[in-house]
């Protein structure tokens, strides 16, 4: 896929989804499609759910779900400059061979806190739903 000059298409797939906490930080950016990445990828909660760890792996892997945006060169650089220490931006497929951008996080480090693994959930959205419904059940 091509962009517009000095734009960059990303792939979000964690807490600046629509309706996600962080959407804003992507600052009006414009929405191109709902996507999903090939399954070669695992995703795990950082922290206190703070925010998803993704990462390649070779196997075993699943399809990642999120959204393809459209950045100006700011509003790349906004989203960089604001994410959590250890992300970083790499090159994630999507199912329909694109590779695109997205922010990525390395494996040693989950294994090092020992994140839980939440691939299974189908993404970072329902995930944050599977444990707000759980929260309000206890309560």
């Amino acid at each position: 896929m091509t962009t517009t000059p000095n734009t960059h298409r990303f792939f979000i797939c964690g807490s600046a989804l629509r309706g996600q906490p962080d959407h804003a930080n992507l600052q009006a950016a414009t929405f191109i499609k709902a996507a999903k990445t090939q399954p070669n990828y695992r995703m795990h909660a950082v922290g206190d759910d703070w925010h998803p760890a993704v990462y390649a792996v070779e196997s075993g892997g699943v399809a990642i779900p999120g959204e393809v945006y459209e950045l100006t060169q700011a509003q790349y650089d906004h989203l960089l400059a604001s994410e959590p220490p250890h992300l970083y931006a790499g090159k994630v497929t999507l199912e329909d061979g694109e590779e695109i951008t997205a922010m990525l996080y390395p494996q040693e480090v989950v294994e090092q806190y020992n994140w839980p693994d939440i691939s299974h959930f189908g993404g970072w959205a329902a995930y944050k739903q599977y444990k707000s419904q759980a929260q309000s059940a206890r309560c």
